[in-house]
């Protein structure tokens, strides 16, 4: 695949063409093409796009186009796979070079290097700045140093790591080679950190932004946090997706208890023996398991397109963390939920362990961090907004696809229960966490608030008009407004801040929101995208059965054959011939060629067994009635065919003719349709076409006519 003609000759229209030709994609999604302009160019970028927004393809076009090599670093063996098997499938010549080779693939991989027939090479910056491997590139045709997940190079980013702060060598000694960072997730500072470590030289910032609107976020308080996350499951019975926890004793629970219902699902985390967790990795790529329990040890690795879910079941130490994480859902455009469960505890637990880092700095950046991350979970704004605000971006308007926009969080008086809790902060003598405050409050009868003589106090049993999640929420609230401050240098006690004597003075009323303790089951969505419209989910599922058995027989993850998104377009359009199926997303020619007969077969197979009406019609036809079926209008279906608006309405009277179950009220506007309606009503369906048009105002069309007509 080696492309030796110098950049500066290259046409414009030779991205697209390898976009479309080794890709299969129709168009560049937005920012891609001006960052593989400026590496064609041989000049440096910074790209910050968010997981899923098709990052690689800003490197992997321009290492085929210039001369040379791509060298691409990457902090995982397991990603750097996962990438080379997807451009080895799609043709393009490409290896990887790291400890998990033996010595016999480790020469063979630099005997290919040095004979120029790589267009991407795949190296751990351990491996890049170790053993001499610079030297070896001294001799070797460079076209672009790649640093995909360019924040581990940041203190300030959240996955610091220090053989990435050594990456600024490269500069000084390939300074003519261009070189992108690319990154999901990095705020102003870590976006800083990098263009100064790695010595970027005026490199433009290509910023996409962080918005990942089919994702959709939830937040919950815990209450039998088990209990939460099995209901969760069952409404995602069959999809794929990723609960994480902070420790690996927690981890090991969760996924036995998944197990025990029935659920194929295992344990992932640092202690386990490197084989055992690339074992599970290996089984959930290829669809074997559908849930790995994990620390957050399986993070930047997995590149799974069709993980549907994504639970925290503790609250994660950073935004970031929790944004790249819940990234890992949705990665092939469709829908996604992102469920977090938080609780007091897990707030106190992350603090104390920040309070344990001997470095100041250090400590001070984490913990701004994790009060972020908490801002985040107590938000009775939508979420989306708080995310991204983080980042420094802002939502024109909330985003309808999260927990508080869809369901948003009732407000009530909660001036007199505030009251009681303060008050019982005070009697307890600020020395007791939260826990102790809610069971003195509901009047708890148990030995320590007996040995204590709480209950002696005014306000034992002032609240046992409520459950203890609701107290608990409460009292969390009042941390988050600054009424209530946590020691977390003494165990997490609660004390009052100077903010709270106004409100126990009576001077000052306080609206709160309502627990949220259970999730409301969401508004009703496809399980595709709203852009790829209704699909034959039966079709879908003989489509992924066939994609399984092909990457079986090939050793490789079932999203190396096609993703579900090629899927979910191929079981909507139904394409039956070859070049009907080089039209749908994903299918470049080196597929087509490998896998398109398999396909075609299965699609025509189906077709036939269902007697599907649209496979016998043509395809300018078929595109038409596909557009109809999405419930567009008649001018949306013609935009979308490119059509004038007469001809599109003589496809539907056609499609009318022929059987099909056309709607002419979707077609046409309402006013136009009820005044044909009338019309047709007083003067009858047999009435000469002539004295139907001279009843109708001139503003409504022939064909509108005609289409009513038809339907009557």
């Amino acid at each position: 695949m080696r492309r030796m003609t110098p950049w500066s000759d290259i046409p414009a229209g030779e991205l697209h063409a390898t976009l479309a030709n080794v890709f299969g994609y129709s168009g560049f999604r937005p920012g891609q093409q001006a960052i593989i302009e400026d590496l064609v160019a041989g000049r440096d970028a910074f790209v910050l796009m968010p997981t899923g927004g098709g990052k690689s393809l800003c490197y992997q076009i321009p290492a085929m186009h210039r001369p040379g090599v791509g060298i691409v670093v990457s902090p995982l063996i397991a990603l750097m796979k996962d990438q080379v098997d997807a451009l080895q499938a799609n043709g393009v010549s490409a290896a990887f070079y790291n400890s998990s080779l033996g010595s016999t693939a480790a020469r063979e991989v630099l005997a290919r290097l040095h004979a120029h027939e790589l267009d991407l090479l795949y190296i751990s910056p351990e491996r890049l700045i170790s053993g001499g491997f610079l030297e070896r590139l001294a001799d070797i045709d460079i076209a672009l140093f790649a640093i995909d997940e360019a924040h581990c190079v940041s203190q300030w980013g959240h996955d610091f790591r220090r053989e990435y702060a050594q990456l600024g060598v490269l500069r000084q000694q390939f300074p003519a080679v261009p070189m992108v960072a690319l990154t999901a997730t990095a705020d102003a500072q870590t976006r800083a950190d990098i263009v100064r470590v790695l010595q970027l030289q005026e490199a433009p910032q290509h910023i996409s932004g962080f918005d990942r609107p089919n994702i959709r976020y939830t937040v919950l308080e815990k209450h039998k946090p088990l209990d939460q996350l099995l209901r969760f499951l069952d409404r995602h019975e069959g999809q794929a997706g990723i609960v994480y926890a902070l420790s690996r004793k927690r981890v090991e629970e969760i996924a036995q208890k998944v197990c025990d219902r029935g659920i194929r699902a295992a344990a992932y985390h640092a202690g386990m023996p490197a084989a055992q967790r690339a074992a599970v990795q290996e089984a959930f790529l290829r669809d074997e398991l559908q849930l790995v329990v994990a620390t957050v040890a399986f993070g930047m690795g997995i590149d799974k397109p069709n993980v549907r879910f994504v639970v925290h079941y503790d609250l994660p130490k950073h935004i970031e963390g929790y944004y790249q994480e819940t990234g890992r859902g949705g990665r092939d455009g469709l829908p996604a939920d992102a469920l977090l469960l938080h609780g007091a505890q897990d707030i106190g637990t992350a603090r104390r362990l920040i309070e344990n880092n001997a470095d100041p700095e250090q400590r001070r950046i984490e913990l701004h961090k994790l009060n972020a991350m908490v801002g985040l979970a107590e938000s009775v704004t939508c979420r989306r907004r708080v995310l991204l605000s983080y980042f420094g971006e802002r939502l024109a308007q909330d985003c309808g696809n999260c927990d508080v926009c869809q369901d948003p969080p009732q407000q009530f008086d909660a001036t007199e229960d505030a009251r009681k809790a303060l008050s019982c902060v005070y009697r307890v003598g600020q020395r007791f966490g939260i826990g102790h405050v809610v069971a003195v409050l509901r009047g708890a009868d148990n030995e320590r608030v007996r040995s204590l003589g709480h209950q002696q106090l005014s306000t034992y049993g002032l609240g046992s008009d409520k459950s203890e999640q609701e107290w608990t929420s409460i009292i969390r609230q009042l941390i988050h407004h600054g009424y209530l401050i946590q020691d977390i240098a003494n165990y997490s006690v609660l004390k009052l801040t100077g903010a709270a004597r106004p409100l126990l003075r009576g001077e000052q009323v306080l609206q709160l929101a309502r627990p949220r303790i259970r999730e409301q089951a969401p508004r009703k969505r496809p399980r595709a995208d709203a852009a790829s419209g209704p699909y034959d989910e039966a079709l879908f599922d003989d489509l992924r059965t066939l994609r399984k058995q092909l990457a079986d027989a090939q050793g490789v993850p079932p999203y190396i054959v096609f993703g579900d998104a090629t899927l979910v377009q191929m079981a909507r359009d139904k394409p039956l011939d070859e070049q009907a199926l080089l039209g749908v997303t994903g299918v470049g020619q080196h597929k087509l060629e490998k896998y398109g007969v398999e396909f075609l077969d299965a699609i025509a197979e189906y077709c036939v067994a269902t007697n599907d009406s649209a496979s016998q019609m043509s395809p300018p036809l078929r595109d038409t009635w596909l557009a109809y079926r999405e419930g567009l209008d008649l001018d949306a279906i013609a935009t979308r065919r490119g059509l004038p608006l007469a001809e599109a309405a003589q496809h539907m009277l056609q499609l009318m003719q022929a059987g099909q179950p056309v709607a002419p009220e979707q077609l046409i506007a309402v006013k136009k349709y009820q005044l044909i309606e009338t019309t047709l009503d007083r003067l009858g369906d047999q009435a000469a076409w002539e004295m139907l048009r001279a009843e109708l105002p001139a503003f409504i069309a022939d064909h509108e006519i005609e289409l009513v007509r038809a339907g009557w």
